[in-house]
């Protein structure tokens, strides 16, 4: 069975899975990965020199690998280690922290003479901690405002409710993301925090899409007694899960060849910082829009009162159909394969039209033995 045609039994609501119904087994899951994530975080996030202040020397030498650039800078140094990578450029950088109290130039000099290349062939960048701190406090500044602006987006475009599902989806991946880069000792650069909006950005574009689709199956679902808004949200998320997934593959490609091929492979280590940053929170993302903000939605708007009368509406609709259709069993009255006429469902709902009703119901037959 092919992909397209699983998509078109989705969203005709012939084929269905149940995230939200089992939303409690989602909600482990997610908190196991989170308590993890913390775990990470208790261990600290290891700060690159542009938070905490140090120096940077890139070595301009064609042949020069990372292990001789990492010997030399270690005899210099002696009482710290220093991060050697090489460059997409096919160039050496070496970092130094700011506890190392060698100055940029004898540190250059000393290089030089080691590894055999002019002087100025090494550039050397020095980065104070008090730069270190005011970038910072604005990377926390600008993930604050980012996330204030879209509570306030999605409580206009939506309602209170979607707008705090996806902001607890947000700092659900923001959170596993972080947790993850700590426990994996990636350095954290502007790069990784680029990476990290990037990735709040990818997250909150899938939930509104599944929230837009959820929004238009439920307008109107009180004036019906088939579904509750958990049922409506869920085929919703059916919908739109093959789009999800195909987006999400498509986006984790070329991050994940970032990642494994040029940072891996071929050894330019300044790309881990963002690549790793976009693959974990790419596939988070993925996994809150679907498995987190869409069943917590449905469990906050369940506990409206309007929605609470619903679900009891059709647990009676149920129950009548129910003992109406084990009635006519039993006369012989309903032939197998019969359909009746159903009530008008929202619009969007396709695919539920058509399912079986009491027999009190049917078209064209009177009820009772002939």
């Amino acid at each position: 069975m092919s992909l397209r045609n699983i998509g078109h039994r989705l969203y005709q609501g012939e084929v269905s899975f149940d995230f939200v119904g089992k939303r409690k087994i989602w909600y482990s899951i997610s908190g196991v990965i989170v308590l993890v994530a913390a775990i990470g975080l208790a261990m600290g996030l290891h700060l690159g020199i542009e938070f905490k202040g140090g120096s940077v020397y890139t070595v301009h030498k064609p042949g020069l690998t990372v292990s001789q650039a990492q010997d030399a800078a270690n005899k210099i140094t002696n009482s710290t280690t220093p991060l050697v990578q090489s460059t997409d450029k096919g160039d050496v950088r070496i970092q130094v922290s700011a506890e190392n109290s060698i100055e940029a130039s004898t540190f250059t000099t000393e290089l030089s003479k080691d590894l055999g290349v002019p002087q100025d062939q090494i550039s050397a960048q020095v980065i104070g901690p008090s730069w270190g701190d005011e970038i910072s406090k604005k990377a926390l500044l600008g993930l604050v405002i980012f996330m204030v602006l879209v509570t306030i987006y999605l409580a206009i475009a939506f309602e209170w409710r979607m707008a705090l599902a996806a902001l607890v989806a947000l700092i659900h991946d923001l959170l596993i993301t972080i947790g993850v880069y700590a426990l994996v000792g990636f350095e954290v650069t502007p790069g990784t925090v680029i990476g990290f909006l990037t990735i709040l950005g990818y997250s909150l574009y899938d939930t509104v899409v599944v929230f837009d689709t959820v929004k238009e199956n439920t307008r109107g679902l009180t004036k019906q007694s088939k579904l509750t808004y958990s049922e409506a949200a869920n085929h919703g998320l059916n919908q739109t899960l093959v789009r999800s997934i195909n987006t999400t593959v498509v986006a984790l490609l070329p991050v994940a060849a970032l990642l494994f091929i040029g940072g891996g492979l071929l050894g330019a280590g300044t790309l881990n910082d963002i690549s790793l940053a976009l693959f974990i929170g790419l596939a988070a993302g993925a996994y809150s829009s679907i498995c987190v903000a869409t069943p917590l939605l449905a469990q906050l708007k369940e506990m409206q009162p309007d929605m609470k009368a619903l679900a009891k509406k059709v647990a009676l609709r149920r129950a009548s159909d129910a003992k109406a259709a084990a009635e006519a069993a039993e006369r012989g009255d309903v032939p197998d394969g019969e359909e009746f006429e159903d009530e008008e469902l929202p619009a969007g709902m396709v695919g539920q039209r058509n399912q079986p009703v009491s027999r009190s119901r049917a078209k064209g037959r009177p009820s009772g033995k002939r």
